[in-house]
């Protein structure tokens, strides 16, 4: 039986964002002490968790919330989410007890969630400490729609209430579930290649204020119009989409990522320090990574999800940006590729550091 320290990581079952944070603590927390067992709790594929942990850990899959049931990036499906929740609180006596006697089994010292609510509870009944980590609370996406949602979200918010610490990130809601709140930086992951590097390896020519990144989350966007990339033949795009044309100006990063060679799959961050700016829908740890690398941001807007006013809110005091409706973006021409960026509102910079600060916290509780 392992006698190392192990940090149980629970991340919500919803995108790919989570699991970007997430995981890239885990790897800051493997960075100071490689000693840790780093055990994450998710259904996010492994080559994700990958292309962020360097080293060893153990995935568990599982699932202890929904988040929000999503077609693509931007549609919700709520009567799913709502009946896909109702199955989750009449299964959680089940969940509690099958995760304690699985920390008791692998001795864990410390949970680290973001943010299934489920995991404080968890961590009560073993007997260890719940930390969390986020902007948002599940209780404040549902409570805004109203309805059967409000009951799920008093739900919610009784289990935020046993968590012993949250590390607030920036383009944060309130939060008010939870008792004891720690205000943290930005998270992310930062650039494994320099920007020569990149243009060498892919071919990038355009310069920097030409070069465009187009990164919709792990759920993608249905109906990207990529013929209007044509009105831009001497500007270069990067996707991660796999279902995208092959065009003379589009570099696409899928077939690296499964290349099966040593180095890590690359990422959208990894591409960022080469763009002038990144196009995408309202998603944290997408913000999050150009905020700290300080590259421009080119965002849809989304109705109907209480996180994204919050995160529009950020990147226009933060950082250039540009914020594009979807009719311009699947409709129209791009022109707004060829207009001014605006200016960030504040002129105080915003704290980069919250990576760090959270896998300080769990190395020092460790020792």
């Amino acid at each position: 039986m392992s006698q190392r320290p192990a940090l149980y990581v629970a991340i919500t079952n919803h995108g790919f964002g989570h699991a970007v944070r997430a995981a890239s603590v885990a790897a800051a927390v493997q960075k100071l002490n490689p000693e840790i067992l780093l055990i994450l709790v998710t259904t996010a594929p492994r080559w994700l968790l990958e292309s962020y942990i360097p080293g060893d850990f153990i995935v568990r899959p599982r699932a202890f919330d929904v988040g929000v049931i999503q077609s693509d990036s931007l549609n919700m499906d709520k009567p799913a989410t709502l009946e896909k929740l109702r199955e989750i609180r009449k299964r959680q006596n089940s969940i509690i007890a099958s995760e304690v006697n699985f920390i008791h089994l692998n001795r864990v010292g410390l949970v680290l969630a973001d943010i299934p609510p489920l995991a404080a509870p968890i961590a009560k009944a073993a007997g260890i400490p719940c930390w969390m980590m986020s902007n948002f609370g599940w209780d404040f996406i549902y409570r805004e729609w109203g309805g059967e949602f409000v009951e799920m979200a008093d739900w919610i918010s009784e289990c935020f209430s046993k968590c012993d610490r949250l590390f607030r990130l920036p383009m944060h809601e309130p939060m008010q579930a939870f008792p004891n709140i720690t205000d943290v930086g930005l998270t992310g992951g930062s650039p494994r290649y320099s920007e020569e590097e990149l243009r060498a390896s892919w071919g990038i020519a355009a310069p920097q204020e030409k070069t465009v990144l187009l990164t919709f989350g792990g759920l993608g966007v249905d109906g990207i119009p990529y013929h209007n990339l044509s009105h831009f033949p001497d500007w270069q795009f990067i996707t991660f989409d796999r279902q995208a044309p092959d065009l003379p100006n589009l570099i696409k990063v899928t077939p690296k990522q499964e290349d099966s060679g040593a180095k890590p799959p690359l990422r959208p961050v990894d591409f960022m320090p080469v763009c002038g700016r990144v196009v995408s829908k309202p998603g944290y740890s997408t913000f999050s990574e150009a905020l700290r690398l300080g590259v421009p941001v080119v965002s849809l807007t989304r109705e109907g999800f209480a996180e994204s006013p919050l995160l529009m809110e950020g990147i226009q005091d933060c950082v250039d940006h540009q914020i594009v409706s979807p009719a311009e973006f699947f409709e129209g021409g791009w022109e707004f590729l060829r207009q001014p960026l605006q200016p960030p509102r504040k002129s105080e910079p915003v704290a980069k550091d919250g990576t760090e600060a959270i896998a300080g916290a769990i190395v020092s509780y460790f020792q």
